[in-house]
C-alpha cells in the first residue's frame, strides 16, 4: 500500500513543470537558490509568465537592450522576480503555519494543464501584458476551477486600459470593483483597514509615491459566482516592490508591513475559500 501510495505521489509530481529560474529584468543575477528548493509543500508562491503588450512601458525589450522573448525571461513578467517572491515566501514560513516552500515557482499558461497545479498565482507589471485568446481562456478556466490570481503594480489610466485589454479577454462578463472594508479577504489574518499607496523604490529615489495619474490607491477584484474573491487587483501599488525591499533598511518599513499582511491575507484567503 505504501509502495503505491509513493507511486501515485511520484506520479502526480510528474506532472507538474520542473522548478527553473530565468533571467531577471531587474540588474542582478545573484540570488542564492536556497538549499531546500525542491521541498514538497503545500503552498507554492506561482509566477505568471506572459507576453508583453506592444506598448509595454519597457518597449517590449529586455534590460540587455534587445527584444527578449518573453519564454525565456528577462522581460516585464520577471519584474520583481525572484527576490519578491522568496521574500515572501519567507514571510508565509514565520507569519503562518502553511508549509511554504522557499522558492517561488514561474508558470507559463502555454504549458498545457501544468497551470491547474500552482492554485495560487501572482504577476506584476500588469499595464504590460497582452494575453493571447488562448492564454486568457487557460486564465478563465483556472479562475473558475477555485485558482486565485494576485495582480499587482501597475499605474494610471494609460496602464489601466492596457492591463483591462487581457482582463476583459480573460472575463468580458465579469466587472472589476472595488474591494468593501468588510470583505472577508481583508480579515482573514489581519485587520485590514487603512488605504495608502505602497510605492515602489524607483518612485521613493524619485521623492514621490507614485508614478502619472495613479495617486490614488485601489484594493479591486472580481468575483466567482459564489461571491469568492478569484481576481485581487492591487492598482496604484507596488506590492512586489514592498516584498522585494522588506530587507533594505532603506525602504521604509510601514510599506513592507503592509504589503506583507496583504499578501498573506490574499494567501489564507486563496487556500480557504
Amino acid at each position: 500500500m505504501l509502495a503505491g501510495l509513493a507511486a501515485g505521489a511520484c506520479a502526480a509530481f510528474a506532472w507538474q513543470q520542473a522548478f527553473r529560474v530565468y533571467p531577471s529584468l531587474e540588474p542582478y543575477d545573484n540570488v542564492p537558490v536556497p538549499r531546500d528548493w525542491g521541498e514538497h509543500t503545500e503552498w507554492v508562491f506561482g509566477r505568471l509568465m506572459y507576453p508583453e503588450h506592444p506598448n509595454a512601458m519597457f518597449g517590449r525589450r529586455s534590460r540587455w537592450g534587445g527584444e527578449q522573448n518573453w519564454r525565456e525571461g528577462g522581460t516585464s513578467w520577471t519584474q520583481d522576480y525572484p527576490r519578491a517572491d522568496r521574500h515572501f515566501a519567507q514571510a508565509i514560513r514565520r507569519l503562518t503555519r502553511i508549509h511554504a516552500r522557499s522558492t517561488e515557482q514561474p508558470v507559463n499558461p502555454d504549458d498545457k494543464d501544468d497551470i491547474y497545479n500552482w492554485p495560487w498565482l501572482f504577476a506584476g507589471e500588469m499595464g504590460d501584458w497582452k494575453l493571447t485568446a488562448a492564454q486568457a481562456r487557460t486564465v478563465r478556466e483556472y479562475l473558475l476551477r477555485g485558482g486565485f490570481l494576485m495582480l499587482d503594480d501597475f499605474w494610471g489610466t494609460e496602464e489601466w486600459d492596457r492591463f483591462d485589454e487581457s482582463m476583459h479577454l480573460i472575463f468580458p462578463d465579469r466587472p472589476v470593483v472595488e474591494l468593501e472594508d468588510a470583505d472577508p479577504i481583508l480579515h482573514s489574518v489581519y485587520e485590514l483597514k487603512e488605504r495608502y499607496t505602497i510605492p515602489g523604490q524607483w518612485a521613493l529615489r524619485r521623492g514621490t509615491t507614485y508614478r502619472k495619474d495613479g495617486s490614488t490607491p485601489h484594493w479591486r477584484g472580481i468575483y466567482d459566482d459564489r461571491g469568492r474573491v478569484m481576481v485581487a487587483i492591487l492598482f496604484n501599488s507596488d506590492i512586489g516592490d514592498s516584498w522585494e525591499f522588506a530587507d533594505d533598511p532603506n525602504y521604509p518599513e510601514k510599506y513592507s508591513a503592509l504589503g506583507i499582511r496583504l499578501g498573506v491575507n490574499y494567501v489564507i484567503y486563496a487556500m480557504t475559500h
